[in-house]
């Protein structure tokens, strides 16, 4: 793995300026991907990680959003600092997968239309009348119909060009995803960001997906955001995890480390409350993410903590380094 930095969100805060009033939704985050790395976002739903997701992908209705203060760098370059121009040139070496593949694919056309249509889009550098001149062009669409192909090839889908011919509703979950991934490839990115693109596979599936998902990771020098709430997701393909609750990151560290030891009161509960196959009574977690419209004082999780002390109503708890690579936000660790 190279130590060359991607992404490097530092001090982000977002809000939302409603009707009711300001929500803070994203409150002073900072996570760092690495080149070949996949670091995990994990949380309940609600917590914010989709938002931070779309703010780098660029998708973020603003208003009502509002970045308060912080930066974003990707490969170097401060995404809120630079002309639109550059920002756009930037955005299309970020591929996303969603998470619900049926909803992603449009079923009217078939996966080749799709796929000449995306790349022949991003070769016209998003400018229309070149669009539809290089679209009516046989020999560009007859190549772009072969790279679609071989992306289709990379991710394991069995004869290619018949996959080309077929609708999305003729296909299985499985290999919807794979299309979504594939898709995701074209135009050789940088950072693939991955929104719980597993949640609707069965086990079985799930598990090929996400040993594809590495692959290609490895395969292509990427880098990935992996957003789940399951966390044997993110043990199985995460070599970071930064865990979130309402809108802030309370633990970071090794994957393997934070699930296996964690600090954090919110991160125990979280593992606390994943049913054993062994029937063993899980514990789970009290009460629910807070409102953003009046969130508590001090700690947001203090309502929740059962390790509440004097003082976590009152302040917000620095984000410090406990261990050698792991971090966490909590009084526990700061007395």
């Amino acid at each position: 793995m190279n130590n060359e930095l991607i992404v490097d969100i530092k001090n982000l805060t977002i809000q939302f300026e409603t009707i009711d009033g300001i929500l803070e939704v994203i409150g002073d985050i900072n996570i760092q991907i690495r080149e070949g790395e996949i670091v995990g976002v994990v949380g309940e739903t609600g917590c914010g990680k989709s938002v931070t997701a779309k703010l780098l992908l660029g998708i973020l209705p603003s208003p009502p959003a509002r970045i308060k203060r912080g930066e974003i760098f990707f490969l170097g370059q401060d995404l809120f600092r630079i002309d639109a121009a550059k920002r756009e040139l930037l955005k299309q070496k970020i591929a996303y997968i969603a998470q619900d593949p049926m909803m992603s694919v449009n079923p009217v056309f078939t996966i080749g239309t799709l796929m000449v249509d995306m790349i022949i889009w991003r070769e016209s550098h998003q400018k229309f009348t070149t669009y539809l001149w290089k679209r009516r062009n046989r020999n560009l669409v007859k190549k772009a119909m072969d790279y679609s192909a071989s992306l289709l090839d990379k991710v394991n889908i069995p004869n290619p060009r018949s996959l080309l011919r077929k609708y999305s509703i003729e296909l299985s979950g499985g290999m919807r995803q794979r299309v979504l991934l594939a898709m995701a490839l074209i135009g050789h990115p940088r950072l693939l960001i991955a929104d719980e693109p597993t949640t609707a596979l069965d086990a079985t599936i799930q598990k090929r997906i996400l040993s594809l998902l590495e692959e290609r990771v490895r395969e292509e020098n990427l880098s990935g955001m992996y957003i789940t709430h399951n966390l044997g997701v993110a043990r199985i393909i995460c070599q970071r995890t930064n865990v979130m609750y309402a809108g802030y990151i309370v633990e970071n560290g090794p994957t393997g480390e934070l699930l296996d030891n964690p600090y954090h009161p919110y991160t125990q509960g979280l593992i606390g409350s994943i049913p054993r196959i062994t029937g063993e009574r899980f514990s789970g977690i009290d009460g629910q993410i807070p409102d953003y419209l009046k969130p508590p004082t001090g700690c947001r999780f203090h309502p929740r903590c059962p390790k509440k002390m004097d003082g976590c109503e009152r302040e917000v708890p620095e984000f410090v380094e406990v261990t050698s690579g792991r971090f966490v936000a909590c009084r526990l660790y700061q007395l």
